[in-house]
C-alpha cells in the first residue's frame, strides 16, 4: 500500500499558476510539519516522515533514511517569509527540480527587503593606492642609493688614481695658493685665540685675589690700631687695581670674543665652502676621466648612449665645479677684508687697554673703552636674581 501511495504522489501532476504559486492549504500544513521537524526535531536519519499523502486518503510513512544533513539547519527562506519579505517557497517543487517561472523569480526579486551587496570597489582602491604611493618610494629610494653608489665608487677611483700617480688633476694654482694660506692663518689665530683666553682666565684669578686681598688688608685696618694707616694704603691701592683690572678684563674679553668669531665662524664657514669646492673638483676629474676612457672606447650603438650619458654627467660636474670655484674665490676675498677691519680695530684696542692699566693711567683705559664701545658688565651680573634663585 505505502509503494502504491509513493508512486501515485511520484505520479502527479503539480498545477502552476501564471504567478508560479502552488500553494494549498495542506501544503502548507505539509511545510509547517517540514519546518517544526527540521528546527526542533531529531536527526532525520533517524526518523520518518507521516504525511496524508497528496489528495489520498491513505496515510502513508516516507522512509528518510536516504537523507544526509544535519538536525538543524538555518533556512533563510523560512526567515523571510516570517518576516513578510519573500513569498514561501514551495517545497515539493523543490523536491521535484522544478524551477520557478520567470515572472515568480522577478516578483521574489523585487522585494523590498533584498538589498543589493556593498560595491567593494573603493574599499579595493585604497589599498591598491597606498600599495603604488609605497612602490614609487621605495623606487625612488633605490635610484638614490644607486646614483649614490655610483657616484662614490667613481670618486674613491678617481681619489686613489691621483695618490698613486695615475690620474689627472684639475689644479687651480693661483687659488690653491691662496687655500692654503687661509689654512695656515686659521690654526695662527686659533692660537691667538687659546692664548688669550688662557691670560684671561689668569688675569680673572689675579684680579680675584687682589680683592679678596683689599678686603683682608681693610679688616686688619680695623682690628690693628697701630697698623691702621698702613693697611688702609694698601687696602685703598687693591681696590683700585682690582677695578682697573675689572676694566681691563672687559677690554680682553672683548678682544677674545671677536677673535673668536673671526675664527670659529667667519673663517670657518669660508673653509666648510672651500671643503665643498674640493669634493666637487674630485667629482669633476672622476666624470672627465670617465668621459675620455668611453672615447677612445668603441663606436657602437650602445658605447654612444653611454658616451652621451657621461658627457650630460661631465657637464653637470664642471658647471658646478666652476660655481663653486667662483664662490670660493668671492668668499676668500671678503674674509681678507673682513680680517683686515676687524683685527685693525681688535689689536688698537688691546695695545692701548694693556698699555693703559700697566701704566696705571685710569683715565685712558675708561677713554680707550669708551673709544671702540666696549661695555662692561656691573658687578654681580652674572650671579642669577633672587627672584630666580626662589
Amino acid at each position: 500500500m505505502t509503494d502504491s501511495i509513493l508512486s501515485k504522489a511520484a505520479t502527479m501532476e503539480i498545477p502552476i499558476n501564471s504567478n508560479g504559486d502552488t500553494r494549498t492549504a495542506e501544503d502548507d500544513s505539509l511545510e509547517q510539519d517540514l519546518q517544526q521537524v527540521m528546527v526542533s526535531g531529531p536527526n532525520l536519519n533517524e526518523t520518518s516522515i507521516v504525511s496524508g499523502g497528496y489528495g489520498g486518503a491513505a496515510e502513508g510513512i516516507i522512509p528518510t533514511s536516504s537523507i544526509k544533513g544535519p538536525a538543524i539547519r538555518f533556512n533563510p527562506e523560512y526567515f523571510d517569509r516570517r518576516c513578510g519579505n519573500a513569498p514561501k517557497p514551495d517545497i515539493r517543487s523543490k523536491s521535484r527540480g522544478i524551477t520557478p517561472s520567470h515572472s515568480a523569480a522577478s516578483r521574489i526579486a523585487n522585494q523590498p527587503g533584498h538589498y543589493p551587496a556593498p560595491s567593494m570597489h573603493h574599499s579595493n582602491s585604497n589599498p591598491m593606492m597606498s600599495e603604488e604611493a609605497t612602490r614609487g618610494v621605495a623606487v625612488e629610494k633605490f635610484d638614490s642609493v644607486k646614483k649614490w653608489s655610483i657616484n662614490t665608487y667613481k670618486c674613491t677611483k678617481q681619489m686613489f688614481s691621483e695618490r698613486f700617480g695615475r690620474g689627472t688633476k684639475t689644479v687651480d694654482l693661483e687659488l690653491d695658493a691662496q687655500i692654503d694660506v687661509l689654512k695656515e692663518t686659521k690654526l695662527k689665530y686659533e692660537r691667538i685665540l687659546r692664548l688669550a683666553r688662557e691670560l684671561t682666565n689668569h688675569f680673572y684669578n689675579m684680579v680675584q685675589t687682589q680683592q679678596a686681598l683689599g678686603d683682608t688688608f681693610a679688616d686688619l685696618s680695623q682690628k690693628s690700631p697701630e697698623l691702621q694707616d698702613e693697611f688702609g694704603y694698601n687696602a685703598e691701592t687693591q681696590r683700585l687695581l682690582c677695578k682697573n683690572g675689572e676694566t681691563l678684563l672687559g677690554a680682553i674679553n672683548f678682544f677674545v670674543s671677536s677673535i673668536n668669531t673671526l675664527v670659529n665662524k667667519t673663517m670657518e664657514d669660508t673653509l666648510m665652502t672651500i671643503k665643498m669646492y674640493e669634493n666637487a673638483r674630485l667629482e669633476f676629474d672622476a666624470y672627465r676621466a670617465d668621459l675620455e676612457e668611453l672615447s677612445v672606447g668603441p663606436r657602437d650603438a650602445a658605447a654612444m648612449v653611454r658616451i652621451e650619458m657621461a658627457q650630460q654627467q661631465y657637464q653637470i660636474h664642471k658647471d658646478k665645479y666652476e660655481r663653486l670655484r667662483s664662490d670660493v674665490t668671492i668668499k676668500i676675498k671678503f674674509l681678507e677684508e673682513n680680517k683686515v677691519k676687524v683685527m685693525h680695530k681688535q689689536l688698537l684696542l688691546f695695545h692701548n687697554a694693556i698699555s693703559a692699566y700697566f701704566a696705571g693711567n685710569q683715565q685712558q683705559l675708561e677713554q680707550t673703552l669708551r673709544q671702540f664701545n666696549v661695555k662692561l658688565k656691573p658687578p654681580g651680573s652674572d650671579k642669577p636674581s633672587w627672584l630666580e634663585e626662589q
